[in-house]
């Protein structure tokens, strides 16, 4: 799923493809922004924030966030689609690519000065240059919801998606249920950031250090079987910040109390 190691990677597959060049189609094909034309501008930089995406065209921004389906990809002119020309909601090529994004949850054009506005509140992103795991650990420590629901929450800390919080609680021994102003704040923000931070450049996520099948994960998506560090069979269930918004939960009873 599209996480911030995910998100960094696209943003740097688009980045190589675009910047410096002029476009010579822009297409968006979503009703508040369909007659928004910046063809002719050049690309300046493609850049990810958490899980958003940034392309700094000309004086604008188009900005957009994958949610759980979305995706771009970076063809040659005229290259097939990986996807139902149906589901495409953007398009920007130059003379040598073709970068199309597929089912985009978020998609909008600001001027760049104006970029605080979509992303403003975000909290420090590991994986930006001015990372800061001081004002990470002190947002997260003020939290009084579960820790599960905090980590998550992007004013905290930018990036980090439910499979990263469940891997993240275990490695630290965290019940997820537990208030986040009752843990080592700055050791799980560490211990979060490290994980991100590695996966960054990997073709495969992995949390053990194992990309193996089946062995990449300790705990999500691993409801039932036994614990890779004591065998105890792993617990799941769901929790949110409202009902409207939960997120499956995975632990382990022995390792996580």
């Amino acid at each position: 799923m599209p996480e911030g190691d995910t998100v960094w990677q696209t943003a740097r597959r688009l980045h190589a493809a675009l910047a410096g060049h002029e476009l010579t189609r822009f297409d968006l094909r979503v009703p508040q922004t369909a007659t928004v034309d910046l063809t002719g501008q050049v690309v300046r930089e493609v850049v990810p924030r958490g899980k958003h995406i940034l392309h700094r065209i000309g004086e604008w921004t188009l900005h957009s966030h994958l949610k759980m389906e979305g995706i771009w990809v970076v063809l040659a002119p005229g290259g097939h689609w990986p996807r139902p020309t149906h589901q495409a909601r953007a398009i920007l090529s130059t003379a040598s690519c073709d970068t199309v994004g597929f089912d985009i949850a978020e998609i909008a054009v600001v001027h760049t000065r104006d970029e605080p506005t979509l992303i403003g509140h975000l909290g420090p992103d590991p994986l930006a240059p001015d990372w800061d795991a001081a004002e990470a650990a002190r947002r997260l420590g003020v939290d009084p919801r579960p820790v599960h629901v905090a980590l998550q929450d992007q004013r905290n800390l930018a990036g980090l998606g439910n499979e990263y919080v469940n891997e993240a609680l275990f490695v630290r021994g965290i019940l997820p249920t537990t208030p986040a102003t009752q843990v080592d704040a700055a050791a799980l923000v560490e211990t979060a950031a490290r994980m991100l931070q590695a996966n960054r450049d990997r073709p495969v996520r992995t949390f053990t250090g194992d990309s193996r099948r089946g062995h990449s994960r300790w705990v999500y998506g691993r409801e039932a079987r036994p614990c890779l560090r004591c065998g105890t069979p792993i617990s799941g269930g769901r929790l949110g910040a409202d009902p409207t918004r939960q997120r499956v939960v995975y632990w382990c009873p022995s390792c996580q109390r």
